[in-house]
């Protein structure tokens, strides 16, 4: 059988580690190193020589057993040629920017992107004399219209960060092909278990491994899945730079990933049932859930993802700051927190940041993170702090 064809659940259980483990641990061990030698000067200059292909053992900043393990298993996850492991999701994130863009090119970016994305864009990227266009997330095919002849990439994601719009991706990849343009995609929210970016047209998919991938929120990692076409290029920039996946963090990644897949199912389920929960109460506005019909693009998530995470936006009707204040200081089971994916609940009030356009939703956004709480706890809690809300 396949790798493509065996169902996720074995993969995520049987890859990652040696097929034959007799008279060995289950896990991989933490692997730790940095220098690598060779028997003879001609072994050593083969592995020089292939120090940019998977399971070449050269020196430690090009990987290790359990590395190329890990980046198997994810590959696999992926439908990718190819995985590239990163120090966080950020660094997946820049280094799949900086394999493509060039002093004097112009790169496309969707204008919901993560807050690091863009923050890497206006202070480095700009430096480096590229520009830096941001481009209506649901603009769809009509991005064809925004290509140049020195445009270098296209950015994007879905769903939106903090406003969970959910752009026509089959669209934007269309267009990006026919003008043989390299695409850039952020699918952290929904992992490879919900959604397929390389399947949908898609030529770099990057992920922040601290969220979903992980789950325990202990882990600063990133992957970069790439097509064939472009392995390559983004490994050699990697490498280059000196970006480094540390052992412990490759070690937590292989272990949480283990339960991915009953995990993203809780979040899949309680992710609805609080949004859903949260669109009955007096004090909402409108549920950001690509799930709902009150989400836009709720369209496209149905035709490409087969779930949802348990990440979504409540914008609650005008209100003040401090009321804002007071509502997330009064919960008890929902943690203050930049990060999310992990097993605890979180809340944190959310502003957006536009270039090509503006938000225009009345009102206060707050963002949301369903863990693995009871779910009538985190009802009764929000419960009690909501009326804080009312004007």
């Amino acid at each position: 059988m396949s790798q493509k064809s065996r169902p996720v659940a074995d993969q995520l259980v049987q890859g990652g580690r040696p097929a034959h483990i007799d008279g060995r641990h289950v896990n991989l061990p933490i692997e730790l190193g940095s220098t690598i030698v060779f028997d003879t000067l001609a072994a050593f200059e083969a592995a020089r020589d292939a120090r940019y292909e998977p399971g070449t053992m050269y020196y430690g900043r090009y990987g290790n057993e359990a590395v190329f393990q890990l980046e198997g298993m994810l590959a696999d996850l992926e439908g990718a040629h190819g995985i590239t492991m990163t120090s966080s999701g950020v660094a997946a994130i820049t280094l799949a920017l900086m394999t493509f863009a060039r002093p004097g090119s112009h790169l496309l970016v969707a204008d919901h992107v993560y807050g690091n994305t863009r923050i890497f864009c206006v202070n480095f990227l700009r430096r480096m004399n590229v520009e830096v266009e941001y481009y209506d997330p649901m603009i769809g095919a009509d991005v064809d219209a925004l290509i140049r002849d020195t445009t270098c990439a296209i950015m994007f994601e879905a769903p939106g960060s903090g406003t969970f719009e959910v752009p026509d991706i089959l669209a934007i990849t269309g267009v990006a092909r026919a003008r043989g343009l390299p695409t850039i995609f952020d699918n952290t929210w929904a992992t490879p278990l919900f959604c397929r970016p390389l399947d949908l047209g898609v030529d770099i998919s990057v992920a922040s491994g601290s969220k979903y991938l992980s789950g325990h929120s202990d882990c600063m990692l990133g992957t970069i899945a790439t097509t064939e076409e472009h392995f390559a290029a983004v490994r050699e920039t990697v490498m280059a730079v000196g970006d480094k996946t540390g052992g412990q963090e490759v070690f937590l990644m292989l272990r949480g990933l283990r339960t991915l897949k009953l995990r993203m199912a809780s979040a899949n389920a309680a992710g609805r049932e609080m949004a859903a929960w949260f669109a009955k109460q007096p004090q909402t506005k409108r549920v950001l859930h690509p799930a709902f019909e009150s989400c836009p693009g709720h369209e496209f998530w149905k035709r490409d993802f087969s779930g949802a995470s348990g990440l979504f936006g409540v914008a609650f009707h005008p209100c003040h700051d401090d009321q804002i204040r007071a509502f997330v200081d009064a919960l008890h089971h929902f943690g203050i927190g930049v990060s999310w994916g992990g097993f605890e609940s979180l809340v944190l009030p959310v502003k957006p940041v536009r270039s090509a356009g503006t938000w225009d939703e009345e009102g206060q956004l707050v963002r949301f993170n369903i863990g693995l709480e009871d779910t009538q706890s985190l009802k009764d809690d929000l419960a009690a702090a909501l009326p804080l809300l009312n004007a």
